[in-house]
């Protein structure tokens, strides 16, 4: 369990105290249905089909939803997710869901039946494309690049091949180079296992504030916070996966009722 001490979150509440923020609002949810599985992987929009797909990481076998704008269930009950994946996100030139997946899995892409339905999965990158094992993707379709967190860095990855590019420095909690450095504390303050892109310029990587209740969004050019979105008190953070960013709404997992929450 990650614990916190009373001089470090002073610290964060002062870095961030100077940023205007927003507060964000429950809008929509998706119920998983089936057994198996405990943590959210992700959740990706599909503009064409106009369909939100959830899913579970962990196994092949674990569960992976359908649904339409309003929420409800359009997959079967038993509908898994074929690949034992963590990220998930659209790609606008194939008009496909895309997938990452747990070490070696590799990255993949459904195919989808007339109903939208995934049938298949077909590896499109095999191998260990990511610095960590458990990474949850994050896709820039404009700048063809694929994302992920590493404990405070942002590795881009090249979706081309499949290689990496270049690791993007984040003061996760700064504002400016006069703020107070919390580097060190990353692991017990946010999510480590999922980054986000929002695509929205001089915001566009998000990190989960696991401590202060809060989607933090960064300069991609600077690496400094510029953003600050205030999550309910009740919303479910957690430490690692379980937080994804698809259809400009931010999405948390609740573990106990195995639901997935959008904010907005």
């Amino acid at each position: 369990m990650k614990k916190i001490f009373l001089p470090l979150f002073l610290a964060l509440s002062f870095c961030i105290s100077a940023q205007t923020t927003k507060n964000l609002s429950k809008i929509l949810e998706l119920k998983i249905a089936g057994e198996g599985g405990a943590n959210g992987g992700s959740v990706v929009y599909h503009p064409v089909q106009k369909k939100y797909y959830a899913a579970l990481a962990g196994n092949t076998s674990f569960p992976m939803g359908v649904y339409d704008v309003k929420g409800k269930l359009l997959s079967p009950v038993e509908h898994q997710t074929m690949f034992d994946l963590r990220g998930l996100w659209y790609n606008p030139k194939t008009k496909n869901i895309q997938a990452n997946g747990f070490k070696e899995s590799g990255w993949a892409e459904y195919t989808l039946n007339t109903k939208g339905i995934p049938t298949s999965v077909k590896i499109l990158q095999a191998g260990m494309n990511q610095p960590d094992s458990q990474n949850i993707a994050a896709f820039d379709p404009v700048g063809n690049a694929v994302f992920f967190l590493n404990y405070g860095t942002v590795d881009k990855y090249d979706y081309a091949d499949g290689k990496f590019i270049e690791s993007i420095t984040l003061y996760p909690g700064k504002t400016k180079d006069e703020d107070e450095d919390l580097e060190d504390e990353f692991e017990e303050v946010y999510n480590i296992t999922t980054v986000v892109y929002t695509g929205t310029a001089g915001a566009e990587l998000g990190l989960l504030n696991d401590i202060l209740k809060q989607v933090e969004l960064y300069s991609i050019k600077t690496g400094y916070l510029t953003r600050v979105l205030k999550l309910p008190e009740d919303a479910p953070t957690n430490y690692w996966m379980n937080f994804a960013y698809s259809n400009g709404i931010y999405w948390l997992f609740d573990k106990t009722t195995r639901t997935w929450i959008g904010y907005k």
